[in-house]
């Protein structure tokens, strides 16, 4: 190894919460007022539509409430004075439901029945609709590696509508890859097999974790070849097309916010802001600025727990633009994601990040700020001061840093945070990186360890959970020396080890949707064969249980798996 390869693992527990705690970024007030446009109500060439399907309660309150666009015609533009245009999915050839979500269907109101009936592929291949859907793509803008990109807005989603279900659960049903929209800009609004694929698994792995996400109802292949340079080489090449049914209480993003701010439409953007309230927030009472400040503390803390997610399970979401952060904390728009194999926290899935490494694991928490600082320069207008939005952001440092350190604690086995524990931890992280020990495999090893500390050097404890082994060799010692102060510190807590493995396992995965598990779905499913998106998808619905006949599936990743294409980094090309 180079000495350079040798460095010390940059971001330690203390060192993240002091960096994201030491912001303190101020919002001048925009207090100029803009007057709003009235709503317009064009019709678009229809869909068929079907009655075999369950008659959904839908509730569209997304375009009942918004101005829409007057331009009824879909062609690629700015779209202005209004939150969303009209446009239908456009048709594919050969709509075919490869794999669905039961869990979901029950959630929205379909039986594996209906799943079955080549009318479900039908509507969720952007062939048909249900009566009561009204499709449309909303409009937002965004910050996309630290600048501001202007109107993007739903490029190849396409909502189709909100149903309410009997307990009163709003969810929204969105298309992704189902043709252009007036957001399309330069892009055809499809998307590809590969890439559905990784969105329909992981948005479900994520939710089965306990992580806040959007979820996935359907995959359906479409038939139609969709040209893509997956490499950015200049070569592209046909790939099967597909698309993803994501399912959400809302799709409303930072960017959505910015987007009017940027525009000087201050009226717009208390509209959409109010609804956003009265929709997705209702428990906010108060008058206007009060909501409003609330609002967006609400915020703060939703984006603070879902990164203390993120790092706990070893997840990389690979673009944390402004347009991909959820007013709900969820995690939303699965692009070139990636799970953490090694313990690298300077290490990012999405090869366009590649030199600057802004999305990398560790950057994630800082991100997260930057992004609320930018949200709240968007809501600055509607306050009388920033005072509260400060306090939100404020409130994000202290509320991360907080359950980021309990969080590490219980990942390592102590009941609590403290000054001893908290040492332990930061000096286990270092030998993690020093060592390249396997994130996920660690974890799971280091809670099955009985309760008095075997004989068996550390190394051979944790076998075959290193991807370095002059690394690891070289840190052995220093693991020894690590693995007895933790069991000294467990003896001192007074937790049986049945206690502490309870506990530890309820909050480490056992199983993870690699990247390489994901790409050998891809490859099967290319070549017509998708039972490995039906294995992965039941073993993932219980990823902190052992299960026996999947122990292949949580292996280290594979040497061959390093660099191949879709194992380890991805581009955006989907």
């Amino acid at each position: 190894m180079e000495d350079g390869s040798r460095k010390r693992y940059p971001k330690l527990v203390a060192e993240i919460c002091t960096r994201v705690s030491s912001r303190n970024s101020r919002f001048p007030p925009v207090t100029t007022p803009f007057p709003s446009t009235a709503n317009a109500t064009e019709t678009v060439p229809a869909l068929p539509v079907t009655t075999r399907l369950p008659q959904l309660p839908f509730d569209n309150r997304f375009v009942r409430e918004l101005p829409g666009d007057a331009e009824p015609r879909n062609f690629r533009r700015q779209v202005r004075d209004a939150a969303w245009s009209a446009v239908m999915p456009t048709p594919v050839r050969a709509p075919r439901l490869v794999a669905w979500a039961e869990e979901v269907g029950a959630l929205v109101g379909f039986s594996a029945a209906d799943a079955s009936d080549p009318e479900f592929a039908a509507v969720f291949g952007g062939n048909a609709l249900i009566p009561g859907m009204s499709p449309y793509a909303a409009c937002y803008g965004g910050h996309q590696f630290g600048n501001w990109a202007g109107q993007l807005g739903d490029g190849r989603a396409i909502t189709l509508g909100e149903v309410v279900n009997p307990h009163g659960a709003r969810w929204e049903l969105q298309l992704k890859g189902a043709g252009p929209t007036p957001y399309s800009r330069t892009a055809d609004g499809r998307a590809v097999l590969r890439s559905s694929i990784r969105e329909f698994l992981c948005s479900e792995a994520m939710h089965h974790l306990g992580v806040p996400t959007t979820r996935a109802l359907s995959l359906v292949a479409t038939g139609d070849p969709v040209m893509r340079d997956m490499f950015y080489d200049g070569r592209p090449e046909m790939e099967p097309g597909a698309i993803v049914c994501r399912v959400a209480p809302s799709f409303i993003r930072f960017g959505t916010f910015e987007l009017f701010a940027s525009r000087g439409d201050t009226a717009m953007l208390a509209r959409l802001v109010d609804f956003t309230i009265a929709r997705d927030f209702p428990q906010i009472e108060g008058t206007p600025e009060e909501r409003r400040a609330a609002f967006f503390l609400d915020v703060c803390e939703r984006t603070a727990r879902l990164l203390v997610h993120w790092m706990r399970v070893g997840f990389v979401h690979g673009v944390m633009n402004t347009d991909n952060m959820s007013i709900l904390g969820l995690t939303i728009d699965y692009g070139p994601y990636g799970w953490l194999e090694d313990f690298d926290p300077d290490w990012t899935p999405n090869t366009t990040d590649a030199g600057g490494r802004r999305y990398a694991f560790g950057q994630q928490p800082d991100i997260a700020h930057w992004n609320l600082v930018r949200l709240a320069k968007a809501l600055a207008p509607l306050l009388p001061s920033v005072e509260p939005l400060q306090q939100g952001v404020d409130r994000f440092a202290e509320l991360f840093t907080a359950e980021y350190a309990r969080m590490n604690a219980a990942k390592f086995g102590f009941s609590e945070s403290g000054t001893r524990s908290d040492e332990i931890v930061r000096d286990g992280l270092q030998l993690l990186y020093d060592s390249t020990a396997d994130y996920t495999r660690f974890f799971r090893t280091l809670g099955s360890l009985p309760a008095v500390r075997p004989d068996t050097a550390a190394v051979s404890l944790f076998s075959d959970g290193f991807y370095d082994a002059a690394r690891r060799d070289a840190q052995a010692e220093a693991l020894d020396a690590w693995l007895t102060r933790w069991y000294e510190q467990q003896a001192a807590s007074g937790r049986s080890a049945e206690e502490r493995r309870a506990a530890m396992d309820a909050v480490n995965p056992w199983f993870v949707l690699r990247n390489y598990l994901a790409q050998e779905a891809i490859d099967a499913a290319t070549a017509g064969d998708s039972s490995r998106i039906e294995r992965l998808l039941h073993v993932l619905r219980t990823p902190y249980v052992e299960q026996p006949d999947a122990i292949d599936l949580v292996q280290r990743r594979p040497e061959w798996a390093r660099h191949k294409a879709g194992c380890s980094m991805l581009s955006c090309s989907s």
